[in-house]
This record gives C-alpha cells, sequence and structure tokens, in this order.
C-alpha cells in the first residue's frame, strides 16, 4: 500500500524567497558609524531597544527604560551624545562590533592637544604673577 501525497496548492511550487535582507524604504539612520551599523542588519531604533533590553536582563544589568532608550538610541546615533560605558558594551555585544566600529574610540586632535596645553600653561603664567605680587 502506497500513500499517495496531495498538493495542497495547484500549480508549479513558488520560487523559494531569498535569504538576502530587503530593507524597507522607510528604514533610515544618520550617517554615523552606530547608524550604518543598525541600517546593515536592517533594524529600527525600536528593535535596537529590545535588543539592548533583552540582553541587558540576560546579564542581569540594569539599565534605563523602554522610552528613555528611544531617546538615547536616537541621541547616539545622531551623535549628539555619547553611550556610557554600560551602553557601549552592549552596543558592541548586540552589534558584533568593536568600539572603533561603533565610532565610540575618538582620537584626540593634536591640535586641540596643543590648544589646551597652550591654555593651561598661559593660565598657569597668569597664577604665578598672581602670587608673586600677593607676596610682594
Amino acid at each position: 500500500m502506497t500513500a499517495s501525497v496531495l498538493p495542497l496548492v495547484a500549480g508549479p511550487a513558488p520560487a523559494q524567497p531569498s535569504s538576502r535582507l530587503i530593507q524597507p524604504q522607510s528604514l533610515r539612520a544618520p550617517d554615523t558609524p552606530l547608524g550604518r551599523a543598525r541600517l546593515a542588519r536592517g533594524w529600527s531604533q525600536v528593535k535596537v531597544v529590545r535588543a539592548l533590553m533583552l540582553l541587558a536582563d540576560h546579564w542581569g544589568w540594569d539599565i534605563a527604560a523602554e522610552n528613555s532608550l528611544k531617546v538615547f538610541v536616537s541621541r547616539w546615533e545622531n551623535d549628539t551624545h555619547r553611550p556610557g560605558q554600560t551602553y557601549q558594551v552592549l552596543l558592541c555585544a548586540i552589534f558584533r562590533a568593536t568600539p572603533a566600529e561603533l565610532g565610540f574610540t575618538r582620537p584626540a586632535a593634536a591640535s586641540t592637544l596643543n590648544e589646551r596645553l597652550t591654555a593651561l600653561e598661559s593660565v598657569i603664567e597668569g597664577l604665578t604673577g598672581r602670587l608673586g605680587e600677593v607676596a610682594a
């Protein structure tokens, strides 16, 4: 006795969908390392927030509430604020990227350091001069 298999739908089988990620047209992000990392995965900011919450919960870490995280992710992507150490670790883990790849390590510009040193030397000279005046 042989069992026969009846097709559920008449006609030829449809082509198997591609496993390639198709990004919706509405998915956008700022041109920053963090924004590009999110887009490369086809994630919305909401998905990033949920991933942060799930991983933090799994690790037993306390982080901000969902509504606050939505604001944080936007600020981090727009580069108006930098994530703290806890969030940097979480973001690196969920995106499987290094801190440098997500833009968390920024070498200080040499000119900025030179400007700060010059300003500090000027302050020290001014204070030294005033000390001399007070002692006299």
